[in-house]
């Protein structure tokens, strides 16, 4: 016994020492890691979400705005697997969405940085009373406000506009250092996407401390979210409107309308289209499925390249009079069939001994199979990259805009191995050959035409653009002048001679698609003599002509834009 002493001494040595080695291991080693841990358990984050900036049109109507919707979510790390069951039957019963659903949401947003986990949205006002009544018996969910895309007047100007989504995973990987956050959206297309930074504004939030049953006791930080910056668009609303209700008579085409001066959008419309409302909470299958029918609702046809016909034609006029070819008042015989080498190519009518104006109004092919071939291919092809062809205009939605196709000799060697022939200048020279052309591109030169000869970058925001100088001849505006006036007096587009319009000068076209129907163009401009307003109306695989589908559409935007204003041009 007399040994007990030290043994109980050197028990409580050893335990005294086990238990300081302990806590320096938990102190000193593990000490910061530890301190973390605390924190999450002490500390709350509760996120702010960004309000967007509106879209507005020119006048300060909105376009797009946001709207509120809650949501429920789920901390992941306050939900363990094993507790994750009793929650979900009780959310289950409390929102009426089914414990599989519930399930797959969960699974579906787990992640390894510990991010809340949206389990449903925009909750109904009853849904959201039902769980704050229940909200102490539900450790680790909750229901936050959020904000929504909201689009006022639905699937108006949507190819314009765009739409946003939530980012993926593996966006967020790239985007996490710029600031979104892993329940983030972003622009999809359109102006959402052009002008994303502009937008989206910066996330805020609370950062509380909390006890152990989870009650908030104070608040340590507080950051509040910034909105992002409103966006006023050159579009007009009451233009918009009249552009849409004017393709209702074509199921597919685009409407673009432009100062002629500046290249500000005016208006800028495609069909089919879509709705950007659905993208806000996420298109259901039946959606997704309509979006993706072969029609290609997203596709924004104004940025599409096609056939642009007897559009073409002032291409033709530029190249023939600015080279020599056939100068000014010159004149050539038309008929209803010219042949050369051998084969024949057919004319709507025989109009005698005609000049430039003449042809454009009566839009004479025989005309310009012949001028084509004085002119050559190397200087035709010339003249529509002068114009602004085969290129991208500049204007914002560039990632949406196509060059459209100028296929000249270079061209068809490389692409199809064989040579240039007679017969390839004979259809490129009224647009039906290896041609393309975009509308907005069309809009383009039809400005060009109307200002006196500057090449204008389109663009729907306010901001200094870049206006070329093509250098035109005097008489060669003055020839389009005329013929694309005469056109509308005694030629194709008669229909635009309304003494309730200021004078309408402009060019129908009917392009060949076979076995498709034909494609429909009208490009013009009015007043016609000091333009204010450049419209290109086209319907793709319309049938009919320029003149009875397309020219009815400018007609109606015309309307629209003069009324109040006196028809003296």
């Amino acid at each position: 016994m007399q040994h007990q002493p030290a043994i109980l001494l050197a028990v409580v040595l050893f335990f005294a020492g086990a238990m300081g080695l302990r806590l320096a291991w938990l102190q000193l080693v593990q000490g910061s890691e530890n301190r973390a841990r605390a924190d999450e358990n002490r500390i709350r984050l509760v996120p702010r979400h960004p309000m967007r900036g509106r879209i507005l049109d020119r006048n300060g109507q909105v376009l797009v705005s946001s709207r509120l919707s809650y949501n429920l979510y789920i901390q992941p790390r306050l939900v363990s697997d094993a507790d994750w069951p009793g929650l979900r039957d009780q959310l289950s019963r409390l929102i009426a969405i089914s414990p599989g659903v519930l399930d797959q949401r969960r699974r579906a947003g787990s992640n390894s940085e510990g991010y809340r986990i949206e389990l449903a949205s925009t909750l109904r006002p009853e849904q959201v009373l039902r769980f704050r009544e229940q909200a102490p018996r539900l450790k680790g969910a909750e229901v936050d406000v959020d904000y929504l895309r909201s689009y006022p007047f639905g699937s108006l100007g949507s190819h314009v506009l765009g739409y946003t989504s939530a980012i993926t995973a593996e966006e967020f990987d790239r985007l996490e250092a710029k600031g979104y956050r892993v329940q983030d959206r972003i622009g999809r297309s359109g102006i959402e996407s052009a002008f994303e930074s502009h937008l989206r504004g910066e996330w805020g939030g609370q950062q509380l401390e909390v006890n152990a049953a989870g009650q908030v006791q104070r608040v340590l930080g507080d950051k509040q979210a910034k909105a992002g910056k409103d966006l006023r668009l050159t579009l007009d609303l009451e233009l918009q409107k009249a552009a849409e209700r004017a393709l209702d008579t074509v199921h597919k085409g685009a409407i673009i309308a432009m100062d002629p001066q500046t290249g500000a959008i005016r208006a800028m419309a495609s069909r089919p289209n879509f709705d950007p409302n659905i993208f806000s909470t996420g298109p259901t299958a039946a959606q997704w499925a309509d979006l993706s029918r072969p029609e290609a609702p997203m596709l924004n046809r104004a940025f599409q390249g096609f056939p642009p016909a007897s559009t073409f034609k002032l291409v033709t006029t530029i190249a023939g009079i600015e080279t020599g070819a056939l100068p000014p008042a010159g004149t050539l015989p038309t008929m209803h069939s010219f042949c050369y080498y051998g084969q024949c190519y057919g004319d709507h009518g025989a109009f005698g001994s005609i000049g430039y104006p003449m042809a454009l109004a009566v839009s004479s092919n025989s005309f310009y199979y012949q001028l084509g071939l004085k002119v050559g291919p190397h200087q035709l092809f010339k003249a529509a990259r002068r114009i602004g062809y085969g290129q991208l205009t500049g204007v914002e939605l560039r990632d949406e805009e196509t060059p459209g196709l100028l296929g000249d000799p270079a061209w068809k060697r490389k692409v199809l191995g064989e040579p240039w022939t007679p017969v390839d200048t004979i259809t490129s020279a009224i647009g039906q050959g290896a041609v393309t052309v975009t509308p907005i591109q069309m809009a383009r030169l039809y400005a060009a035409v109307a200002n006196g000869g500057w090449l204008v970058t389109p663009h729907l925001v306010e901001r200094p653009t870049k206006r070329s100088w093509i250098g035109l001849k005097p008489a060669t505006l003055q020839v389009l002048h005329d013929g694309l006036r005469q056109v509308v007096t005694n030629g194709t587009a008669t229909i635009l001679n309304d003494p309730s319009l200021p004078p309408v000068a402009g060019k129908t076209g009917t392009g060949e698609d076979p076995p498709r129907p034909d494609h429909a163009w009208f490009g013009g401009y009015a007043p016609a003599s000091k333009p204010t307003l450049v419209i290109v109306a086209f319907g793709e695989n319309s049938g009919g002509y320029g003149g009875t589908v397309a020219a009815p559409m400018v007609k109606a935007l015309m309307t629209t834009w003069f009324r109040g204003v006196s028809p003296a041009g």
